[in-house]
């Protein structure tokens, strides 16, 4: 059983639709207890930074999470889900993050007539990245198995992680190189939507279920 961690951060009945629709048998809960008995968690997130730290604060979930890593169960951040399994998010100040995973998040900036190397196509890049780019994974990795080669999964953010070079897993060029998914242990994350992401979204969702362990 998957926990689907519902805090108050929008975006859970899209999120376990995509899940149930690659097989799993998902849990929407915001209950301590059922996230400590799941076999993996899936922590969803939209909106800002602080405002979902928050949510998991006011809802009492925050140990539960750091247990769940304790226990070594795979645990899976979406959008700013990822986010705030980072140490720090600078985001209308700065605030502290889960801290799993080294690092901090931080806002796009690009000079007025950017258009970056490959996916500005003559036009200034905008903030928030929002649309259609592709994910390049870094090296192998379960969680990409059969996913074809220049994938391309829906985004829709303003913020990227700082994250270490050993926990980036795929990369997203967008006025440069941004970690789009990444992984310690079994701690992991991924920027884009999945479940707006079609084929490639749900692919990445059945490898989570099916081969992360």
């Amino acid at each position: 059983m998957i926990a689907l961690v519902d805090y108050g951060s929008g975006n859970v009945r899209s999120v376990q639709k995509a899940l149930e629709t690659v097989g799993a048998e998902v849990r929407l809960t915001r209950a301590a207890e059922a996230i400590l008995t799941a076999e993996k968690v899936v922590l969803p997130g939209v909106g800002a930074f602080a405002d979902c730290m928050a949510g998991l604060r006011r809802a009492g979930l925050v140990d539960a999470l750091y247990r769940v890593v304790e226990l070594a169960r795979p645990l899976l951040g979406i959008c700013v889900g990822l986010q705030v399994l980072f140490e720090e998010g600078e985001e209308r100040g700065r605030h502290a993050g889960l801290g799993l995973l080294p690092g901090r998040v931080t806002r796009f900036s690009f000079p007025p007539s950017f258009t970056g190397e490959k996916t500005g196509k003559g036009f200034p890049l905008k903030i928030p990245h929002t649309g259609w780019n592709q994910i390049e994974p870094v090296g192998a990795h379960p969680l990409f198995y059969g996913l074809p080669p220049g994938a391309w999964a829906y985004f829709n953010h303003a913020y990227y992680c700082q994250a270490r070079p050993e926990h980036v897993l795929a990369v997203t060029d967008y006025g440069g190189s941004f970690p789009s998914v990444v992984g310690r242990g079994r701690v992991y994350g991924i920027q884009f939507h999945p479940e707006k992401s079609q084929e490639v979204g749900l692919c990445i969702l059945r490898n989570f279920v099916e081969r992360v362990r």
